[in-house]
Parts: C-alpha cells; structure tokens; sequence
C-alpha cells in the first residue's frame, strides 16, 4: 500500500491577496480557481509537484457553519494562531532573501536548526506561518 499527500488547505481571508503573495513571490502555479455560494477556493502547486495541490479557502469553508464560527476562525487567522505549512528549498538564504526583498513579513531570519535543517519563516497575507527548510549538509 502507498499513500501519498495529494492536497492540502491552507485557509485565506483574501485570495487575491494570497495569490499575489503564492503565485507572484512564491512562484507557486495556479491550477484552479473556483467560485461557488460566495465562496472561492484557488488551487495553487509547485511547477516540481504537479501531483500535490495545495488549496486556497475561506477560513471556514463550510456553507452551514454558524457566523460566531466563521468569526472565530477569522480572528484566529489574523491572530496567525492557525497551523502552518513547511516548503523545502535547496537554497534556503536565497529563498529568504526573495521572499523578504517581495516584502514578505519575516517571523525568523535563516538559521541552522539542532534537527538538521536551515529554516527561515515568514507569514503570508493571511497571518499563516511558512517555514521554508533546506537539510543541513552533513
């Protein structure tokens, strides 16, 4: 049996916001953009990963959630209390300083970690954190 990661969420409050950011610094292609009741969902990947999709939604991407719902998952969001998503990069300093000369908003410089990784972190439009992680050379 083999089971692989073939999509994931990643809740936003604006999309078009969020795709300046994914498409425009990340580099990440568009590969749906969907409107359906009043709400959107933009699939979005690596051009390296044409097999794993990562979608952009609302916050709470339910038509019967409750508005006190729906208000509570905005506040987290622009709390940046949501989880976040870890991208890898073979350059981890020349993905920083990309990111950071587009005006990303920068949560932590690059630095080795004691796991083996360079990270650095930023968050996105939205508050999400993005870790980005290069593996140490051994």
């Amino acid at each position: 049996m083999d089971i692989k990661l073939s999509q994931t969420f990643i809740a936003v409050d604006d999309h078009d916001k969020a795709l300046a950011f994914y498409r425009d610094v990340l580099g990440l292609e568009v590969r749906n953009d969907i409107a359906y009741e009043g709400m959107r969902w933009v699939t979005i990947g690596s051009p390296s990963q044409p097999d794993v999709n990562i979608v952009l939604e609302p916050p709470i991407a339910d038509p019967n959630a409750s508005p006190a719902d729906k208000q509570v998952a905005a506040e987290l969001l622009a709390k940046g209390l949501l989880r976040g998503v870890i991208f890898s990069t073979d350059d981890c300093d020349a993905t920083f300083e990309r990111i950071s000369a587009a005006g990303g908003e920068v949560l932590q410089e690059p630095a080795d970690q004691f796991y083996g990784v360079r990270d650095c972190a930023f968050r996105d439009p939205s508050g999400n954190m993005l870790r980005f992680s290069q593996p140490r050379a051994q």
